[in-house]
């Protein structure tokens, strides 16, 4: 079990940048895949961005590219959601995801942070 806690929303107004953090303990992580969701009132979660651990590749939402930047810090068992330029679209609960890969293409997210509100004012 990998046990994740997420730091750093707030509220911003839009045009604003903010970080949050996501920190992780417990069993091997290193070999897993991290990613951001996030959820808005009365929408369904969706995907943001999501890498390997231990790897160079991002993907991101197209709602968020050029805009989102995900990095991990190896010493601080830490993953970092660098957000700029944000929107009032971007208004809602990250959670941070933690899990395997299963088969060739899919990741087994078994492992969820409690979640950071992020408010975005127009």
């Amino acid at each position: 079990q990998v046990q994740l806690v997420e730091s750093g929303g707030g509220l911003v107004q839009a045009g604003d940048s903010l970080t949050l953090s996501c920190t992780a303990s417990g069993r091997s992580f290193t070999s897993y895949y991290m990613a951001w969701f996030r959820q808005a009132p009365g929408k369904e979660r969706e995907f943001v961005a999501g890498r390997p651990w231990s790897g160079n590749n991002t993907y991101y939402a197209d709602s968020v590219k050029g805009r989102f930047s995900m990095s991990t810090d190896n010493g601080k068992n830490t993953v970092y959601l660098q957000m700029n330029s944000l929107i009032p679209e971007d208004t809602g609960v990250y959670r941070c995801a933690a899990g395997p890969l299963v088969g060739s293409s899919t990741v087994s997210w078994n492992n969820w942070g409690q979640g950071t509100r992020v408010t975005v004012s127009s």
